[in-house]
């Protein structure tokens, strides 16, 4: 395959990171929440001061304090309890495991909803490929997690065996619940944030996406990314071992599904679907992801016979640097708009591998780990 043309980072490589930690946890929901916790404490407890740093320093703008925020969460719970108890278990769990707060847990599962008309992370990356564009005939899903600096020393991943649903392997960071990754079932799923405005109080948008990672069905999948009293939504970028491909696009109370029709499919942070584009928040502003879909769309396309390392270069490319695919942060960006690639990811559903990157792509060696089960 060609290598796509890519630009120069304006910055010299970092040391590379290490192996990206993982943690093994199985039982009900609640034993795994507490595994998770206690070999992932200094993690959660981090990710909650860096929240609480964030909420506090950005006071002008959110007009909300750490207390306020406590207070907020407390409405968007007990849609959370009463669909998903599970979850909320799961939740409790890492609070308890690593000796944290749930109520300050809580707060940072449902941060996104309260703080979603400041939040300006807009850079994450998802795409797919099925047996029509692979040169091995195997299903590959690739993801960047783009966020905060500060949590890209909390990303850990985890491999899980709960009682009642398929086994997983999924990134997460922090204190924050599972969702991109793939099960046993053979359904993996990747989240970009979109930005629509007809958002509420209910179930926060975390629970619902960590319901999609335990579906045993891609109708199920669908399903449950549609899950009624929803606050808001992603897009969720599912894939299937069977080179079923789609976008879920999804607000508080819309939807629009889109199908890889030619054996590939791409999302960032901007509705694709034109009756999602109707209750998109500032479209106008979205430049950057437009930039990055049409981009990944075009070197998904130059080939029919992609590869794990055709994938990574994707990953890693820099046209339009710093807010590219590999996103970079920038120096003196305020405390809402800073953000780079904290992670990359791609998934072999047909292996049941997934190939990670800790931090930025360009920077960092990718280890391979597997869903065991």
């Amino acid at each position: 395959m060609e290598q796509p043309p890519q630009t120069t980072p304006a910055q010299p490589p970092k040391p590379q990171f290490p192996p990206t930690p993982i943690v093994h946890a199985r039982g009900t929901h609640l034993q795994i929440g507490r595994q998770i916790g206690a070999a992932m404490s200094e993690q959660v407890r981090h990710s909650l001061e860096s929240a609480r740093k964030l909420i506090e320093g950005s006071y002008a703008t959110l007009e909300l304090s750490w207390e306020g925020a406590l207070i907020q969460a407390r409405k968007y719970l007990p849609f959370a309890q009463e669909r998903y108890p599970q979850y909320v278990d799961e939740m409790m769990g890492i609070a308890e495991g690593a000796g944290v707060s749930c109520d300050d847990l809580a707060t940072l599962n449902a941060m996104e909803a309260m703080t979603m008309d400041a939040l300006h992370l807009t850079k994450c990356t998802s795409m797919a490929v099925n047996q029509e564009r692979t040169a091995d005939g195997h299903v590959l899903v690739a993801h960047n997690e783009d966020w905060v600096p500060e949590d890209e020393a909390d990303v850990y991943l985890v491999h899980a065996e709960p009682d009642d649903e398929p086994a997983f392997l999924a990134m997460t960071y922090g204190g924050l619940l599972p969702n991109i990754g793939f099960n046993s079932a053979g359904i993996a799923q990747c989240c970009d944030t979109v930005y629509p405005t007809d958002s509420r109080i209910g179930i926060p948008r975390i629970f619902v996406s960590r319901a999609v990672l335990g579906a045993r069905t891609l109708s199920d999948a669908l399903r449950l990314a549609l899950m009624p009293q929803r606050a808001a939504g992603y897009n969720h970028l599912l894939a299937h071992e069977s080179g079923e491909l789609y976008s879920v696009e999804v607000s508080a109370r819309r939807f629009g599904i889109l199908y890889g029709e030619d054996g590939y499919i791409a999302h960032t942070n901007h509705y694709l679907d034109g009756k999602m584009q109707a209750v998109e928040k500032e479209p106008d502003e979205l430049i950057g992801t437009r930039l990055r879909y049409f981009r990944a769309v075009r070197l998904l396309r130059q080939s029919r016979a992609h590869t794990v390392k055709s994938l990574k270069t994707i990953q890693r490319d820099h046209l339009n640097y710093p807010e590219s695919i590999c996103n970079h942060e920038v120096e003196g960006d305020g405390p809402l708009d800073r953000e780079k690639t904290i992670n990359a990811l791609i998934m072999d559903l047909t292996a049941r591998a997934m190939h990670v990157a800790w931090g930025n792509p360009c920077q960092s060696k990718y280890h391979t780990f597997y869903l065991e089960a």
